[in-house]
């Protein structure tokens, strides 16, 4: 039993329950189904392959940069910093595209992905394979969702922890893959509690994967075995070279923490993360997502490959990310003027941030004016 649910959000369901087409609104973006390999390849090879050369010129900045002045110097490695961290989140980001694309005809897509972004940033496509959960009605917001925190009924210091994680997510994700995956090889136990418990991108670190089927357990081990030997490489960079210390480390570190923090704060705005725990109905799961429309020369930026567009993904999962523009268009200008899709539209992701957080801090005040016994009942991610 969470803390009691925001008056709102209430007024909000109250208002509009009942008020959305769903079939009106498939009639508006039926044309919109079908993914354009072109564009995929295109923005994914562009994205990942420029990401990679900021990356080596950042790493190499300190050699060809030369004696140049400390201002340009900072400009440079800064310029080529926030480069590296919005294209490596671009390129990042089409792990959520590989979830919905159709199984045929994008296996090349799926396979390079891996090579060029998956494994070598330790996220290989098999670790998101539950973000279908987060997608069903039945399961999202609920315990099987393991991408959803009822953050609008816990404290506030529960969404700084959330945001403090991403200090160790670096660390953690090597450690998963250099020392757990061979631990997996030898250790039946170790395998299957890794799979439950540390084999998913979610945002609930008590989140319990359930099993899969072999062919799944198979495209894991050789995705694992990938990540185990990039692993190895960085361990044993600096000895096979001779040096102590090798700046490369500090340096994806610290590109690893920008686009983390990056993402976590696009994604506390992705949700109004209003839910309760139990089961919601859709058009609940529609009003608790939010679409970010206006002046995308910067909403493109921290939410690429159609992030911004969360509230239009979760109502047609199926439209590929460069329709989603679209397909937002076409549903403002075809549903009715009182219809429930139009609350979804946010104008700025720090404003609804800040209502995310005032919420969350209603909800803390709420439960600390309860009596005891009552309080017991109420649990929290950040107790």
């Amino acid at each position: 039993m969470y803390g009691t649910e925001s008056a709102e959000f209430k007024k909000v369901m109250s208002q509009q329950q009942g008020g959305f087409s769903l079939r009106q609104a498939q009639g508006l973006v039926r044309s919109l189904n079908r993914p354009n390999p072109w564009i995929y390849w295109t923005d994914f090879l562009c994205s990942v392959l420029i990401g990679h050369l900021c990356f080596s010129l950042l790493l190499g900045s300190p050699k060809w940069l030369g004696d140049a002045s400390a201002v340009t110097a900072w400009t440079v490695k800064g310029f080529l910093y926030i480069a590296t961290v919005l294209l490596f989140l671009r390129s990042v980001m089409f792990t959520h595209e590989l979830v919905h694309l159709p199984r045929d005809g994008f296996k090349a897509f799926r396979i390079t992905w891996n090579l060029l972004c998956g494994i070598p940033f330790l996220i290989p496509s098999y670790m998101y394979y539950p973000h279908v959960d987060h997608h069903r009605r039945k399961s999202y917001g609920t315990d099987e969702d393991g991408e959803y925190l009822n953050l609008s009924h816990q404290p506030p210091r529960a969404i700084v922890i959330y945001m403090l994680l991403t200090l160790v997510t670096p660390i953690v994700g090597y450690l998963r893959f250099a020392v757990i995956t061979p631990l997996c090889w030898i250790f039946p136990s170790i395998r299957t509690w890794s799979f439950h418990r540390a084999s998913s991108m979610v945002m609930d670190i008590t989140y319990y994967r359930p099993d899969a089927s072999p062919a799944v357990h198979r495209i894991r081990f050789i995705q694992e075995l990938g990540c185990f030997a990039v692993c190895m490489f960085i361990a044993l960079r600096n000895p096979i070279r001779g040096i102590p210390y090798d700046p490369m480390w500090l340096q994806a570190y610290t590109v690893s923490l920008g686009l983390l923090i990056l993402n976590n704060v696009r994604t506390l705005g992705a949700h109004r993360w209003t839910g309760t725990g139990s089961e919601i109905t859709f058009q609940e799961q529609l009003l608790d997502s939010c679409d970010y429309p206006h002046r995308p020369w910067i909403t493109e930026l921290w939410g690429p490959v159609g992030t911004r567009y969360h509230a239009t993904h979760h109502l047609f999962p199926s439209i590929p990310y460069h329709n989603l523009g679209k397909a937002h268009r076409a549903l403002m200008a075809g549903l009715p003027a009182d219809s429930p899709f139009r609350q979804t539209s946010k104008v700025s992701l720090l404003s609804e941030i800040a209502e995310l957080w005032k919420r969350s801090s209603a909800a803390s005040k709420s439960v600390a004016m309860k009596p005891e016994s009552a309080r017991s009942e109420n649990h929290s991610i950040a107790a």
